[in-house]
C-alpha cells in the first residue's frame, strides 16, 4: 500500500493531509499552535485520534514522545550521525535510516523493512510517499515519516 503525505501551505500551524493510493484523504494531520514544542493530532477520516506526537524540549539529541491508538507511549530518538539522518524508538526496536540529503528514508522492525519512503523534489510545501508493504504498519510508519519532517523543519529554522 502507498500513502501519500501532503502539506497545507497556507495555514496557521502544521496541517497535512494523507491520501491512499487512489487519492481519497485517509488521515488528517493538525498540529498545536500555541505549544512548547511540536504536537502533532493524527485524525483517520472518521475524526477519531489515531497517533498523537509531542516533542520533548530541553534535551541534547532531538526526543518525541509517541503515541498509537492501542500502543504504549514511546519515545523516538534522533541519532547523533554524520551525513546520513538516523532516528530509532528503542522500546520497540525500530530504526529509521535516511540518506545524506534526507530525501529517501526506509523504516525497518526488528531488522526488517517495514516502510521505504521519498520526499519529493520541487513540490509547493512537503510532500512524501511512503510505500508501505505490510498495512499492519500504516500508522507506525506515518508517524515516523512525521516525526523526520519536524526534525528537518527544526533544522531548517
Amino acid at each position: 500500500m502507498k500513502l501519500c503525505i501532503r502539506q497545507k501551505v497556507f495555514s496557521f500551524g502544521d496541517k497535512f493531509n494523507v491520501y491512499d493510493e487512489y487519492g481519497e484523504v485517509k488521515f488528517t494531520v493538525w498540529g498545536e499552535i500555541f505549544s512548547f514544542g511540536k504536537k502533532l493530532h493524527v485524525e483517520d477520516r472518521y475524526g477519531r485520534e489515531v497517533i498523537f506526537i509531542s516533542q520533548r524540549i530541553f534535551t541534547f539529541k532531538p526526543k518525541f514522545e509517541l503515541s498509537i491508538i492501542g500502543n504504549d507511549t514511546v519515545e523516538i530518538v534522533k541519532e547523533i550521525t554524520f551525513f546520513r539522518h538516523e532516528y530509532s524508538i528503542p522500546a520497540w526496536n525500530v530504526k529509521i535510516h535516511g540518506n545524506f540529503l534526507a530525501h529517501d528514508y526506509s523504516v525497518s522492525l526488528d531488522c526488517s523493512e517495514i516502510a521505504f519512503v521519498s520526499k519529493e523534489w520541487l513540490t509547493w510545501g512537503d510532500t512524501y510517499v511512503i510505500d508501505i508493504p505490510d498495512p499492519s504498519h500504516e500508522l507506525l510508519s506515518l508517524a515516523c515519516v512525521l516525526v523526520v519532517d519536524c526534525c528537518m523543519e527544526s533544522n531548517n529554522d
